[in-house]
């Protein structure tokens, strides 16, 4: 009778991914596709899916619960705080400023260069490194929409552009700052390697690493080369699309600045500053002493709030901003780390069904092995995201599982968690459903297909680059 599980674990997923694909909400969806196979599990004898340390309850629907009392106890407290503590902080640099003083800075030599496409493809750049301390997608677009157009709207535009109508406020110059610039911005989030990343510090998580050894080790050496082919790519793709110049536009919203104080460009460092921390003590540089991730983050925000007060001298209201960080903390409670326990309790159905097993069996038999697996499972996250509009639900559902395939295979959870990671992302810059895409087609005052058509090669060529060195070096 245990026979059926690996089914009915495959008939609920193609279930869960209609679902999503019909924009049901994606914690509810995976909790109970999680919850269907385990109660499959339970009624057919097995009693595996309990965690280590939890003690069964003597019925086996309380055990269920008890499972999902375990995991969610285990990523509060764990990798979703740390989640939580990143998403806080980074709300508190944009509330203050600082966020807004470092785009300011990063952006500012591209307005050394002269040519429009150069200017966006180091826009691109300049997105990527930004996304390290700036972990939201449609916060860096909202940003770089901002900052970036008066540069665009002063090194000019193509003799193609001339003919298209401008934007009607300090935004950027018609057709090469117009959607070829919403295309850059919306991609400036396609690989979130910072440690304070959700997605990359579960990945951290799930391969057992210190998230900046993860980062410098695995996945910097993916990300450069994947970042000048996409840097590359968009340089070819947007001037080719500029000259065609066959996009339709619309009036185009105005893009305004945050309602955020003016504050010194020295602001810039703050929201780097918990990095720096994190780089200087850890086993790169000075191995006599560690700092953690979380604690570096507190001590920072806290930090700030003193220089606040010594600037403004007004206690109360830098309290009431200081707020913000515990304010955002819930929010990402809501939105990343309950979809992140959602997720692993779904991944849990599906080990227990023993679909994952069968699966490891099936590509042992063909002779495939982590390399086969890991464009299986990329591609699978890969197309989630695409249609969902969603990295992190597809990313959190399938990332549990590496562990499990990595040992079946005889490889290592980092080769295979990485490349799933960036596709995370890379999706999400390609799909028309994406928040972050929309936003910046809104901006552009163009449909959200006409942005995609323009970063749909940047990013698949990345994700190509990525899985290829992934081959390279970790193979």
């Amino acid at each position: 009778m245990s026979a059926l599980l690996p089914w009915i674990a495959v008939i609920v997923t193609v279930l869960a991914g209609w679902a999503l694909i019909k924009r049901y909400q994606t914690h509810m969806v995976l909790l109970f596709a999680g919850l269907v196979i385990l109660i499959f599990v339970a009624l057919m004898g097995g009693t595996g899916f309990l965690p280590k340390g939890v003690k069964p309850s003597g019925f086996w629907l309380f055990d269920i619960f008890a499972t999902l009392k375990s995991i969610a106890t285990k990523q509060s407290s764990g990798i979703g705080f740390l989640i939580m503590t990143a998403g806080g902080f980074a709300a508190y640099m944009d509330k203050i400023g600082a966020a807004r003083a470092l785009v300011d800075v990063a952006v500012k030599p591209l307005s050394k260069l002269k040519a429009p496409y150069l200017v966006l493809a180091g826009g691109y750049i300049v997105g990527q490194l930004l996304v390290t301390v700036i972990p939201s997608a449609a916060g860096l677009a909202m940003l770089l929409l901002v900052a970036l157009f008066p540069i665009l709207k002063a090194v000019g535009t193509s003799p193609a552009a001339a003919a298209s109508p401008g934007i009607c406020t300090r935004t950027w110059p018609p057709s090469t700052s117009g959607p070829a610039a919403a295309s850059v911005i919306g991609t400036s989030a396609g690989m979130t390697f910072a440690p304070t990343a959700g997605t990359a510090s579960l990945a951290a998580k799930v391969a057992g690493l210190d998230p900046i050894i993860y980062l410098v080790q695995y996945q910097l050496p993916l990300a450069v080369p994947t970042l000048i082919v996409c840097c590359v790519a968009h340089y070819f793709v947007q001037r080719y699309y500029d000259r065609k110049n066959t996009d339709v536009y619309a009036e185009a919203a105005a893009v305004k600045a945050a309602d955020v104080p003016a504050v010194p460009k020295w602001y810039a460092l703050f929201p780097v500053l918990p990095i720096a921390l994190l780089i200087i003590f850890s086993k790169l540089v000075v191995t006599s002493v560690k700092l953690d991730t979380i604690a570096a983050l507190f001590m920072v925000w806290e930090g700030v709030v003193i220089i606040e007060i010594i600037r403004y001298r007004d206690v109360k209201k830098i309290f009431k901003d200081a707020m913000a960080m515990f304010q955002a903390m819930g929010k990402m409670f809501a939105g990343i780390v309950a979809l992140i326990i959602c997720a692993e309790f779904f991944a849990t159905g599906l080990k227990t069904s023993g679909l994952i097993d069968i699966l490891i069996n099936s590509a042992q038999g063909v002779g495939a092995g982590m390399g086969a697996m890991t464009v299986l499972l990329t591609g699978i996250v890969s197309i989630v995201t695409f249609l969902t509009g969603s990295g992190v639900g597809a990313y959190s559902s399938f990332a549990a599982l590496a562990p499990d395939v990595a040992a079946g295979l005889g490889g290592s959870v980092e080769a295979l968690v990485t490349p799933m990671q960036f596709a995370s992302g890379m999706l999400r810059a390609m799909s028309p459903v994406a928040g972050v895409i929309i936003a910046v087609a809104g901006a552009a005052g163009v449909s959200p297909m006409a942005i995609v058509r323009r970063t749909w090669i940047p990013m698949i060529a990345g994700m190509v680059t990525t899985l290829v060195f992934n081959q390279i070096f970790f193979g």
